[in-house]
Formats: C-alpha cells, sequence, structure tokens
C-alpha cells in the first residue's frame, strides 16, 4: 500500500486537502446563512472608507489647511485615505493572531465597533487634527479584513472556494457604489434639502456628519447582527477575558470547545499548532501576499487619484466636476464593479486560469491609467461633452476588467497557507502588506498628482509614469504564481 505523502508546517493547506479528495468530488454547497452575514458584516469597511471620497476635497478645503491652494488638495486628501491603512497595518496582524487565540467573532466585534465610534468621530471634526485622530481610530480598531477571509477559509472547502470569491467581492463593490452616492447626496444637508434640514443649526455646523453617520450607524447595526446571529468558525484556545488579564489558556481535548458545525460541517481543526511569524515566511504565501499587495497599491492609487482628479479645475488637468456628479461616477464604478464580477469571473476563471486573469487584469490599468491625460486634454479643448464622457466611461471599463485580479489573489492566499490553525495569521499577514502598501499608495499618488500641477514635472505626467511603474513590479511578481493553486 502506498503510503500517504507527509505534510508538514510549509504545505500549502488547500493544496494537502485536494491530494486526499476525488477528481471527480462533486461540489460542496455554501453555507449561505453564515456566508450571507459575512458578506453583510464586510459591507461595513468599504462603506466606511468610500463615503468620504465625494467631499474629502472640498472637506479639506473647508477646515483651511490648504490655505486656499487648491494645488494642495492632493498632499492632504492623500494623506487622509492613507492614515486609516497606516494604523491598520500597525494592528492587523496583531488582531488576526488574537482572532487565532480567542476565536474570530470577538475581534470581528470589536473592528465593528471601532469603525462606528470613529465615524461618528470625524463627521464631528471641523478640525485638520480632529480628522486626523479619526482616521486613525478608525484603523487600528479595525483588523475585519482578515478576519473575514479566515471565516470564509473555515466555512469552505477546495471544492466551493472559487465560488466563495466570485460573490465574496460583491460586498466590497457593493460598498464602494453605495458609499460614494451616500456622501455626494447627503453632504451639506442644510443647503441640498432646505425643507428638512434647513433650519437645523447642527448640520449647518457639521455639515457632513449626515454621510459619515449613515456608515457609522451601518456598523452598528452590523455589531448587533454578529453578536447575535454569527458562528465562531475556529475553536478559541482561551476566553477573551483570560488573554486580556494575561492568563494562559487550558489545553483542551480535540473535540472540546469546537464550534458548531456551520452548514456544510466545515470548521477550522486546531488540533495543528499555530506558528510563528517565521515560519509563515514560505515563498507560497510571500508571493501570493506580495501579488495581492501590490495589487492593492495600484489600484488604492487609481481610486484616490481618481476623485481628486474629477475636482480639480479642468485648467489644472482635472475635469471640474462637484461632489454629487463625483459620487454618481464612483457609485455607477462600484455598481459595474459588482455585476460584472458576479457574471464573468466564474466563467473567466475556469477558461483563462487563475494567473492569466491576474496577469490580464493588472495590464488593464494601462489603458486606464493612459486615459487620464487625454481625458483631461479633451475636456480643455472641447468642454464636458459626449466624448469626454465616452473616455471616462472606458477608464471605467478598464478598471472593472481590472479587479478580477482582486478574487485570483485571495484564492492564492488561502491554498497558501501552512495549516488551519494559521489561516488567521496567514491572512492577516497578508493583510498586513495590503494595508502598507494602501497607506503608500494614496499619500504617494496625490502627493505625486499635486507636484505635478505644481512643478509641472515631466510635463505635468509625472504621476502618470509613477503609476504605470506601480503596474509594471505588479505583473512581474505575478509571474512567479504556479498556474493552478491547488497542485501539488
Amino acid at each position: 500500500m502506498q503510503s500517504p505523502r507527509e505534510v508538514d508546517e510549509e504545505t500549502p493547506l488547500l493544496q494537502a486537502d485536494v491530494q486526499h479528495k476525488s477528481p471527480k468530488a462533486t461540489r460542496t454547497p455554501l453555507p449561505w446563512r453564515q456566508f450571507s452575514i459575512l458578506l453583510l458584516l464586510q459591507l461595513s469597511e468599504p462603506l466606511t472608507v468610500q463615503v468620504i471620497a465625494p467631499f474629502l476635497p472640498q472637506l479639506i478645503r473647508d477646515v483651511g489647511i490648504t490655505h486656499g491652494d487648491d494645488s494642495s488638495i492632493g498632499y492632504y486628501v492623500g494623506l487622509m485615505h492613507s492614515l486609516f491603512f497606516v494604523t491598520e497595518a500597525c494592528t492587523i496582524f496583531h488582531w488576526s493572531r488574537v482572532s487565532d487565540q480567542i476565536g474570530r467573532k470577538p475581534v470581528l466585534m470589536t473592528g465593528l465597533f471601532g469603525l462606528s465610534i470613529s465615524m461618528y468621530c470625524f463627521g464631528l471634526s471641523n478640525t485638520f487634527w480632529g480628522l486626523v485622530l479619526s482616521r486613525c481610530l478608525n484603523g487600528a480598531l479595525n483588523g475585519n479584513i482578515g478576519i473575514m477571509k479566515s471565516m470564509v477559509a473555515e466555512i469552505t472547502d477546495p471544492t466551493n472556494i472559487a465560488q466563495a470569491c466570485s460573490v465574496m467581492p460583491l460586498a466590497w463593490f457593493f460598498g464602494t457604489t453605495i458609499g460614494p452616492l451616500i456622501g455626494g447626496l447627503l453632504e451639506h444637508p442644510a443647503e441640498k434639502f432646505p425643507a428638512i434640514f434647513g433650519n437645523s443649526t447642527f448640520f449647518k455646523t457639521y455639515p457632513y456628519f449626515l454621510p459619515c453617520s449613515v456608515s457609522a450607524t451601518f456598523a452598528a447595526i452590523s455589531w448587533f447582527i454578529a453578536y447575535f446571529f454569527l458562528q465562531e468558525t475556529t475553536k478559541p484556545q482561551m476566553s477573551p477575558k483570560d488573554f486580556f488579564l494575561g492568563r494562559k489558556s487550558n489545553p483542551q481535548g480535540p473535540d472540546e470547545g469546537l464550534p458548531a458545525p456551520i452548514g456544510n460541517d466545515v470548521h477550522c481543526d486546531t488540533i495543528e499548532g499555530q506558528l510563528p511569524l517565521r515560519k509563515l515566511l514560505v515563498p507560497s504565501v510571500l508571493i501570493a501576499s506580495g501579488c495581492y499587495a501590490f495589487f492593492a497599491l495600484t489600484d488604492m492609487a487609481m481610486r484616490t487619484v481618481l476623485p481628486v482628479y474629477f475636482a480639480i479645475p479642468v485648467e489644472m488637468g482635472g475635469l471640474g466636476l462637484d461632489p454629487s456628479a463625483i459620487g454618481t461616477i464612483l457609485a455607477l464604478f462600484g455598481f459595474t464593479n459588482g455585476v460584472c464580477l458576479s457574471l464573468f469571473f466564474a466563467p473567466l476563471h475556469d477558461r483563462m486560469g487563475p494567473k492569466n486573469l491576474y496577469l490580464i487584469g493588472t495590464l488593464l490599468y494601462i489603458p486606464a491609467i493612459a486615459l487620464f491625460p487625454v481625458t483631461s486634454w479633451a475636456a480643455r479643448e472641447r468642454g464636458l461633452d459626449s466624448l469626454v464622457w465616452t473616455l471616462v466611461g472606458s477608464q471605467m471599463i478598464c478598471c472593472v476588467s481590472a479587479s478580477f485580479s482582486f478574487s485570483v489573489t485571495f484564492i492564492y492566499i488561502n491554498a497558501a497557507a501552512p495549516n488551519r490553525a494559521s489561516i488567521g495569521a496567514t491572512n492577516g499577514l497578508a493583510q498586513m502588506m495590503v494595508s502598507v502598501m494602501r497607506a503608500f499608495g494614496p499619500a504617494c499618488a496625490n502627493s505625486a498628482f499635486s507636484l505635478s500641477i505644481q512643478k509641472h514635472v515631466m510635463g505635468g505626467y509625472f504621476v502618470y509614469w509613477m503609476m504605470v511603474a506601480m503596474v509594471a513590479i505588479t505583473f512581474v511578481i505575478g509571474l512567479f504564481l504556479p498556474k493552478k493553486p491547488w497542485k501539488v
């Protein structure tokens, strides 16, 4: 009899699982009840991130930090976006490791609480430093993205994880759809809806509180949904109280304290030991995380430059749109993203393979970037006519097609996890790298945008060449991905 192949701590988790499955194994149904709850909870982060995008340039003007110099708006818009991810990068790996100890649910609820409080604070801030502190609090208390990805990996198996990956980003794209729409429509409610808010001194003093409070309230409602309906997906090693009091965990038997089976009886096998950080730094994890991180860098640079580009006057290289128009465009972008992902990701993944889909998606950012100066030139020459809007639509289509690569990276990261006891740590490591890049991307891209305008570096196109360089690095790292994540 042939002995089973040895599996050690460096053997990718899902690869090891696949080799013991029949090639004709049927697809396990997704546990839709718990999976749907996770999708709903995931919506909180894109809402809080994107709701400020349409009005942030105007908010920066209002707090007076630019002293009337519109060319420096990009610096501060980039800083606001970056602060969230800087503080998240400092804490997210810690939160992920904590979730391996005390369970996913307590950490997830802490993140939702942090999102809610920080967004209420952001809406009540009318000074630059108040905005800074609110964004830092927002990022520091939030480790939810890595936690949710760990939970999805724990309630799926190799037969249905690709299906989960095609659905999971819908929450993000839905959030990026309604977030800008809420921000663009509800800012300055006393002016836009005088019949309802015209006599409100509060909304005249805090004109951005209403959109912020919508996202904050949603996060608060999500907290209660998680508390009452979300099931734990891993075996806690200790209670939250024991962890924060520094008490040692009591060893439990292999069946003691396991969470209730979820849907298809999938839960984390925590008999395996949690690995130290150095054991996570294996090539499969580093390559998959690197692809995710650098693609996120490019994507975040694009997403933060777009609203500034739309807001800057035409004569300065932008399109001169108001917050409502910017919010509508970004909302349509997010909606189209979600629809296309749900319809086309699975067939494209099966036909092209994950690696080719990732590489082609990355390259599609090149024409999207090239359309920035082309659209700006058309706006200066012709005004905001049908040609300009056609070019904006073409740019959005390129960005939508490129975003398929995000779902691919999720598959690779979970396939590379060394063992099930370190799923949280692996996703936390990947998310930490992404948070660093997302912190670097907005500040770097928007600062380069302002520098291009002020100093006319490289003919005013320095920011676009820098973004092309980001795409090139992302593409090169993607070449190291295996063609099939599950192949032994």
